[in-house]
């Protein structure tokens, strides 16, 4: 019988909000299905005000900490976290979000349920300032075929609803540095290596969203980060010429031609084909 139980993978950074780390990291802990560890990786120096939220979860059950002397991004902080969870499955928390209580009961059941599943998303809500002011919710395709295609435009799990069965992602080589992408070139390595996929319908994840976040996804450093990703997917043959150029024109539409403001309108309504409620 496999063994179900799972680590959490959290990191955290200066820039990082206190408070709102604190919320994160205390919604991990109020679930109906507790984690048997949670690896927290401090990806460089960060304030007292964070320093004093780590201290305060020292004594929560399988609670880690492991630091990087400097900030090393997202990719490495990530692959740091990876290798030092001990457990056969990994959920991913950010740092910002808050996890519904019900998330890890839903997503573990599932892996129960089906024996070849690597990796499991799930449905999130955005909001702005408190989690009742809800301004999108977003649902990714959920059988493996639709994520598949789905996965030749978009990223096709949200890192911060995943969960993932850790030897097949350490397989294709984990988390590796890619900017502003590191989940979505996970993806499409492991579809390369013929795992499966899965979302659940069920909101996992509140998601905090700003204007910040959307300036952060343009400009020119974006923009080549999402070129370049596609040409991997066109030298893996996983697209063609034509959608190649269909994607690189709509990205330098998105990401260079559009001010903020209006990227992030079209972020919260249509970007990524997600259902809006």
């Amino acid at each position: 019988m496999d063994d179900f139980r799972f680590s959490v993978s959290m990191c955290v950074y200066g820039k990082d909000d206190p408070e709102h780390f604190r919320i994160a990291l205390y919604s991990v802990y109020r679930q109906t299905l507790l984690p048997d560890e949670v690896v927290l990786v401090v990806d460089g120096p960060v304030p007292e005000e964070t320093e004093a939220v780590i201290k305060s979860f020292g004594t929560y059950p399988g609670f880690k900490v492991f630091r990087l002397l400097q900030n090393m991004g997202h990719g490495i902080a990530r692959m740091t976290g990876l290798k030092h969870c001990s457990l056969p499955y990994v959920a991913i928390a950010d740092a910002d979000d808050i996890n519904l209580p019900d998330r890890f009961k839903k997503q573990i059941n599932a892996f129960k349920k089906d024996p070849e599943l690597s990796v499991l998303g799930g449905a999130l809500k955005q909001f702005i300032g408190a989690p009742d002011n809800v301004i999108a919710t977003s649902i990714k395709p959920t059988e493996d075929a639709e994520i598949k295609r789905f996965l030749r435009t978009h990223s096709p799990i949200a890192q911060t609803t995943a969960m993932f069965r850790k030897a097949d992602v350490m397989a294709v080589g984990g988390y590796l540095d890619w900017y502003c992408a590191e989940d979505y070139y996970l993806w499409l390595r492991l579809y390369l290596a013929g795992c499966k996929f899965g979302n659940l319908q069920n909101c996992l994840v509140y998601v905090r969203v700003s204007e910040a976040q959307y300036r952060r996804r343009g400009g020119w450093r974006f923009f080549n980060s999402t070129r370049k990703l596609f040409g991997f997917m066109l030298k893996n043959k996983i697209i063609g010429l034509p959608l190649y150029i269909y994607n690189v024109a709509v990205r330098f539409v998105l990401q260079i031609l559009l001010p903020t403001k209006l990227r992030g309108w079209i972020r919260k309504k249509y970007y990524g084909n997600k259902k809006i409620d």
